[in-house]
């Protein structure tokens, strides 16, 4: 059965702001790979202190930065 996915809106987010990928994993001491991960929607699990960083970082609710899809 479908039950749908979580959607990380990270790239947008960073294009709406200027802030390149670079920028934000070296400010917040995240790794690129594990960061790219998340921009790709190819994540498995959600990390909540990284998710506490971005939502800090970029000022939002969690609501803009994960989205649910329906199936």
């Amino acid at each position: 059965m479908e039950y749908g996915k979580l959607r990380c809106n990270i790239e947008t987010l960073l294009n709406e702001r200027g802030i390149s990928k670079n920028q934000i994993c070296k400010d917040l001491d995240i790794p690129r790979t594990n960061f790219n991960r998340y921009c790709r929607n190819e994540f498995q699990r959600l990390d909540a202190s990284l998710i506490c960083k971005l939502c800090c970082y970029l000022d939002i609710d969690v609501g803009e930065l994960i989205t649910y899809e329906k199936p």
